[in-house]
């Protein structure tokens, strides 16, 4: 099995993290990036302004599952500030959880940021979209 700091001498300073609320979850999304189902993801962009290293487009991440042991590299590709309202359909399928569907999108969001601490319909998040760059 790979640890994080041999990947992290391949990709020097980039971030090794979970995606989601839960181990359940990050293997999860982990698996989805990994099948190249998921491309995009999102977050508060108050919780975003709280980070101590912003992401930057053209940065990696190494995607970690839920028992912390690397899954893939990833490459933001891009980044933009969007409603919780506004969210489309085409992003929510970018996503790629549930059954694609924006409603399921919508659903299974308000009740992370609900749990998370804030939620409102027209709450700003952070948009990313990324590549899969390598599986490990």
């Amino acid at each position: 099995m790979i640890e994080i700091e041999e990947i992290k001498i391949k990709y020097p300073g980039e971030d090794a993290w979970q995606m989601g609320d839960s181990p359940e979850l990050a293997s999860e999304l982990a698996d989805l990036i990994k099948k190249g189902i998921k491309t995009a993801s999102c977050g508060s962009f108050a919780s975003f302004q709280q980070e101590e290293s912003a992401p930057k487009i053209g940065s990696y991440n190494i995607i970690l599952d839920g028992q912390n042991v690397p899954v893939c590299v990833t490459r933001l590709v891009s980044m933009r500030l969007v409603r919780f309202c506004d969210v489309t359909e085409a992003f929510a399928r970018k996503e790629g959880e549930g059954d694609l569907s924006l409603e399921y999108w919508q659903k299974e969001h308000k009740r992370f940021f609900t749990r998370e601490g804030h939620f409102s319909e027209d709450m700003e998040l952070i948009a990313e979209e990324f590549e899969l760059v390598e599986i490990v």
